[in-house]
């Protein structure tokens, strides 16, 4: 219990003592309530500083596979997703009624389970981005540790560990089963299939063409290595000069949104009377469509900027 808690109990208990002699109360009863009361708030305070460790552990369990799935490229299991579903529901469900009442709790939580899923979708696709952009780097290792002399297993090995972010946690993962015995064949074909880019099927395939065709193995990761790294500048110079232009389209899709927000907080139900009027929800509904449809034609656009 903190000093200034106490010290307003013991205040209480001061003052009360004989307010209560005046209504007909006896001091120890009087004593004895608000020792009870104190005692609570003790409990509260010990319950509030034990309770934040744990439930900090629950959240950390339960978001854990959306960690993964941006930190290793793993999918949740149908329990993980489940949960996941649960707790996007429960969160959308209480903005929504902070916002726009019960009305736009149940509609918030309706859109839980596919707030779960692209929240996972988004952050698989964010590590395949970065397993994609390393390709390069893991190219040129491996053209050095071959180049020093190593078979591909040892080159694997030996760039596990300078290789960064998450091309180098899947050499890791490929250096570790050949540590276990695995054969090379399929360790890498298990790294492609995660890996699923281009980029990383032409390495593998190169490597395991040259062990049966013979070549310059380093050279040929030497020249994949280029190759990647200019077709990452010509997509990042690509980017660049369509970003201002897909920033406005995002922006101009955001402002009904925002709007309407901005209204609710204003007059608070506006959102449900709007809905409640057949004609202004129909209205509503063919201008949340047509956004929908500008959303997905700016995502076709933007990746077909950045293919």
């Amino acid at each position: 219990m903190t000093a200034p808690a106490a010290l307003a109990s013991l205040a209480a208990v001061s003052a009360a003592a004989p307010l209560a002699s005046l209504a007909g109360v006896t001091a120890p009863a009087a004593l004895a309530f608000l020792a009870a009361v104190v005692a609570v708030l003790a409990a509260w305070e010990l319950v509030a500083a034990i309770e934040p460790t744990r439930a900090a552990a629950r959240i950390g369990g339960v978001l854990a596979p959306l960690v993964r799935a941006g930190s290793e490229g793993r999918s949740p299991s149908a329990r993980e997703q489940q949960r996941l579903t649960l707790v996007a529901a429960a969160a959308l469900a209480a903005a929504g009624w902070l916002v726009g009442g019960a009305g736009g709790g149940v509609v918030a939580a309706i859109a839980g389970p596919s707030v779960a899923v692209a929240a996972v979708r988004t952050r698989r696709r964010r590590y395949a981005a970065e397993l994609t952009a390393g390709a390069a780097g893991v190219a040129r290792a491996l053209a050095d540790g071959v180049g020093a002399g190593h078979s591909i297993r040892g080159a694997v090995t030996e760039a596990a560990g300078g290789v960064p972010g998450a091309a180098g946690r899947e050499l890791r993962r490929v250096a570790a089963s050949f540590a276990l015995g695995e054969p090379t064949d399929p360790a890498l074909e298990q790294l492609r299939r995660r890996a699923c880019s281009p980029a990383w099927d032409t390495m593998v395939a190169g490597i395991l063409l040259q062990r049966d065709a013979g070549g310059d193995l380093a050279g040929l990761l030497r020249d994949l290595a280029a190759s990647l790294e200019a077709a990452d500048r010509t997509d990042r110079d690509a980017r660049t000069a369509t970003a201002q232009a897909r920033f406005t389209a995002w922006l101009v899709l955001a402002l009904p949104i925002g709007a309407a927000g901005l209204a609710e907080l204003a007059a608070p139900g506006f959102v449900t009377r709007l809905a409640g009027e057949p004609v202004a929800a129909a209205l509503v509904l063919g201008a949340v469509l047509l956004e929908a449809v500008a959303m997905v034609a700016i995502r076709h656009i933007a990746r077909s900027v950045a293919r």
